[in-house]
This record gives structure tokens, C-alpha cells and sequence, in this order.
């Protein structure tokens, strides 16, 4: 029984696996944990159904394989479903394997790893197989917070099923074989007319760039399991654990004369954010989130002392690192992941404001944007905010301003921090004598220069105790990693709440 476990649809099917491109499921969990080290549950088990002809097709394991098992040494629980037996659709044993896993993660405080590859939900079982994905949505939502949740995407993963990575708190996609969609091209041609390919509808490319659904793509999965050993060597192993400490020869009060060069001369040319972010961390290193999602806003991790940190940083590159909808979205998530999980927040502000325009408004900007200024106030970790040019308007307070409670703010003495632009400002300001000058022109000029010698710089903010200090750029990652030393036994008292009420 032992051996017909470890491929229960026979060599045939492990072999058609292969042929699409595919690891099989149990050659995923080898390729993904350290070496011998996976420990099987439920190898036995199979389903109870009898409808459909059903009682006459069981197959040890039912279809997933689950268990615990070691990635660099640290204990993870997870799942691989089966695609070559039953099109790895979820029935009620299959559903009860999983929830036993994942009971067993938050028991322990072991993050959980999903390896999807499923065609859904098992028809021949119906409402049975239904309410065997809710127990496992309900699962996912009482670990998030509690144990890191990462989702990776290995085939098809289509209707009720996307819902388990959608609450998940990392999503990695492969390209060219992992789909995720609610309704198949199929329904979608049927009820709207629409022609779509898989790839189309629900690839990993259109995830990682339009919906925001996949955190990371792979070209393959072997890149999908180095993404997940990175991913999880930043964070720790449940939410009253911190972070692993990685030592390096890097020295934490190191100068980094290279970025007094970043910030343009003029305030309006572009310049890349992570010219500014990487040599403030320990050999440069830096794992970005989301990169092909909301550009004009930078998350990910890196490590300033041998500490992990949450970057946010805004990119002047794209859109000139306006806040929008889709970016509000990204950032406020991934700041909410880190406060979970004890992780700082290390926040690089370069925003002219919010993006204008119907489409925004009409779209909810107001309330997409509360979300990363309700994340910023919510969020208990150590928060250190650099400013490097342009603070401006209400996406100053939002990003992780003092007036919302981060602890240690720095202005390089580029930056830019007022209400709004100095050309916007002068002429709204001064609109009436600009038009009464001979020169109007001439005149605008002038009072913009004085404006910006008056305002456009971060030492009236330093005046009043918003920016605690204005420093050389070149001294950014000594201060950041003073700041993280004199943070460590930060300790926040939250109000008694039930929970607050995030503006969705």
C-alpha cells in the first residue's frame, strides 16, 4: 500500500504530468523541502463517495498529499494536490487532509505552504466538496496574522479554490502552466461574449500586472521554490516570533557616499527609488514584491544589521511616484503583513500627492487610499520614514508621517515637504498679483524661487519636531540602523477593540 501511495493514478499519469510541463505532486514537495526531511500524514486515506461510479475509483491519499517537513532547517507544514488523480479536485477527504495541516501549523506556529494544481471542486461530491472549501477559507483566515500563508501556483486553480490563495498572504505564479480564475473562458464566452485564452484570463503574467492577485512569477518551478526559500528566510515563523537574524560583514553604521548623487537637480526629472533603498541595506540586497504591479510604489524585504525590514518606498520612475488606487492597495497590505509578523517598516517617501482624474475618483481612490493611511496608523512595529525630495499635500501625512505615529523621521536636504508644489502654490497663492505684473511671467518665476527658498525644504517641518533631523543622504544607513537598535523593545498598547474597521 506504501508504494502504491506514492503514485496512486499509476506511472501513466505521473508521465502525462510530465508532459504538460509538470512536476508530479510529491516530486514538488522534494524539489521545495530539505532533503528527506517531508513527513506524510494520511497516506491512506481515500474518499467516501459512492455517487458517480465513485466507489469504484479510490486512490490512496485522495488526491493531496500533506504533511510537515524542513525548509533551511525551519519546520513548515503543507499540501501538494495530485492533478493526475481526479484532475486534483478538492472532495470531502481531500478537504479534511488540508484542514488537518493547517489546524496543525497554527498549533505548532509553522507557516503553511499550498502547492495548487486543481480543476475545483469534485462534482460527483457536491455540496460535500462546497463545504469542504469553506473549512479551509475558515482556516485561512484564522491563521492569517497568526502563521505566514504562502500559496504556490503550480497548474490550474479555478473557481471557489482561488479563494484559499486570495487570503493567503503570498502568492507565487508559474508562467505558462498556473492559471487562477473564478470563471473558466468557457462560462466567460457563454455569458458575456468574450473570447479569452487561459493565459489570457488568468495566467501568471495578467495576475502579476493587472490584478495584483500574484505577489511573484517564476519562468519555471524551480524558480518558484528559490522565491520561496528567500520569502520565507525574511520572515518569521509566527506572529510572536521575530524575524531570523542573518549576519553579515556588512557594516551596519557604514557611509553610503553614493547616495548624495541620487535626487536630480531638477525636481521634476526621475530617478529610479532603488538607487536609494539598496545601499541602505546589508550587501545591497533586496527581495521585491509585486514589482510588475502598481510600479510607482516599491515593497519588499531587505536587512539593514542583520535584521529584516519592510521597505516601502514610492518610485519616481512611474507616474512620478504618485499614490493611485492599485498602489494604495499593494502598500497597505504588505504594511499590514509586516506589523503581523513583528517585521519594522523602513519607508522612503518621494509623492507629489494622489493621482487626479475621474477614473481615480470615480473608482474609490478616497477610500483605496484610507487603506495604506489606515495600515501606516495601525501599524505597532518600529516605523522609520526617510523623506528624499517631495512630501507633498495629503500624501505626506499618509506616508508614514510623524502626525501618524512612526518613530523616527529623516529628511536628506532635498526634500521637498508642503502643501503642495511651489509652482501650484504660487499661483494660487499669488493669482491676483500675477496677473496685475507687467511681466506675469517674469513675476511667477520670481515667487516661485522665493517660494521654494521659503518652503521647498524640510527644515520648516524640522522646526516643529515633524522631521526629527535633516541628514546627508551618504549617513542614511547608520541612522536607520540606530534607529532599529534604539527601537528593538518597542512596545505599543492597543485599545481595547473588537477589531477596526479598515476601509475595504
Amino acid at each position: 500500500m506504501r508504494e502504491e501511495a506514492l503514485a496512486p493514478a499509476g506511472a501513466a499519469a505521473d508521465e502525462k504530468q510530465h508532459e504538460r510541463g509538470k512536476r508530479t505532486a510529491r516530486e514538488r514537495i522534494d524539489a521545495l523541502v530539505d532533503p528527506d526531511s517531508f513527513v506524510e500524514l494520511d497516506r491512506f486515506a481515500v474518499h467516501r463517495s459512492t455517487a458517480f461510479g465513485l466507489d469504484e475509483r479510490l486512490f490512496l491519499g485522495d488526491g493531496v498529499y500533506t504533511g510537515r517537513a524542513t525548509i533551511a532547517g525551519r519546520q513548515v507544514f503543507l499540501f501538494s494536490q495530485d492533478f493526475s488523480v481526479l484532475g486534483g479536485s478538492l472532495g470531502e477527504v481531500f478537504a479534511e487532509k488540508i484542514c488537518k495541516v493547517m489546524d496543525l501549523a497554527v498549533r505548532t506556529g509553522s507557516p503553511m505552504i499550498g502547492i495548487n494544481d486543481s480543476g475545483g471542486a469534485r462534482i460527483q461530491e457536491g455540496v460535500v466538496s462546497l463545504g469542504g472549501y469553506a473549512e479551509i477559507f475558515w482556516r485561512n483566515v484564522q491563521a492569517s496574522g497568526v502563521i505566514p500563508q504562502i500559496s504556490l501556483i503550480a497548474g490550474p486553480c479555478a473557481g471557489g479554490a482561488v479563494y484559499s490563495p486570495a487570503i493567503t498572504d503570498f502568492t507565487i505564479m508559474v508562467e505558462g502552466i498556473s492559471q487562477m480564475f473564478i470563471t473558466g473562458p468557457e462560462i466567460i464566452k457563454t455569458v458575456t461574449g468574450e473570447d479569452v485564452t487561459f493565459e489570457q484570463l488568468g495566467g501568471a503574467t495578467t495576475h502579476a500586472t493587472r490584478s495584483g492577485v500574484a505577489s511573484l512569477t517564476a519562468a519555471d518551478e524551480d524558480e518558484m521554490n528559490d522565491q520561496t526559500h528567500r520569502l520565507l528566510s525574511f520572515i518569521p515563523q509566527n506572529n510572536l516570533d521575530d524575524a531570523p537574524i542573518v549576519p553579515s560583514d556588512d557594516d551596519p553604521l557604514r557611509f553610503a557616499p553614493e547616495l548624495d548623487g541620487v535626487i536630480p537637480d531638477s525636481p521634476n526629472k526621475p530617478y529610479d527609488i532603488l538607487d536609494a533603498v539598496v545601499p541602505v541595506l546589508d550587501d545591497g540586497d533586496f527581495f521585491e514584491i509585486s514589482p510588475l504591479f502598481a510600479p510607482n510604489i516599491v515593497v519588499g524585504f531587505g536587512r539593514v544589521g542583520g535584521r529584516s525590514v519592510g521597505v516601502v518606498a514610492n518610485q519616481p520612475k512611474f507616474l512620478a511616484g504618485v499614490l493611485d488606487i492599485d498602489s494604495s492597495v499593494k502598500a497597505a497590505r504588505f504594511v499590514r503583513f509586516c506589523d503581523a509578523f513583528n517585521i519594522p517598516l523602513l519607508t522612503f517617501v518621494d509623492v507629489p500627492g494622489f493621482l487626479p482624474g475621474t477614473a481615480q475618483e470615480y473608482g474609490g481612490i478616497i477610500k483605496h487610499g484610507a487603506k495604506l493611511l489606515y495600515a501606516f496608523a495601525e501599524a505597532t512595529v518600529p516605523k522609520i520614514t526617510i523623506i528624499t525630495r517631495k512630501a507633498y499635500g495629503g500624501a505626506y501625512d499618509v506616508m508614514a508621517s510623524k502626525h501618524i505615529r512612526a518613530d523616527v523621521n529623516l529628511a536628506w536636504p532635498t526634500a521637498e515637504i508642503a502643501v503642495m508644489g511651489p509652482g501650484g502654490a504660487v499661483r494660487t497663492i499669488f493669482r491676483r498679483e500675477i496677473a496685475e505684473a507687467p511681466d506675469p511671467q517674469a513675476r511667477t518665476i520670481e515667487l516661485i524661487a522665493e517660494y521654494s527658498e521659503r518652503f521647498a525644504n524640510p527644515f520648516i517641518a524640522a522646526q516643529r519636531g515633524y522631521v526629527d533631523d535633516v541628514i546627508e543622504a551618504s549617513a542614511t544607513r547608520r541612522s536607520v540602523s540606530r534607529a532599529l537598535d534604539m527601537l528593538a523593545s518597542k512596545r505599543v498598547e492597543r485599545p481595547q477593540r473588537k477589531h477596526g474597521n479598515i476601509p475595504l
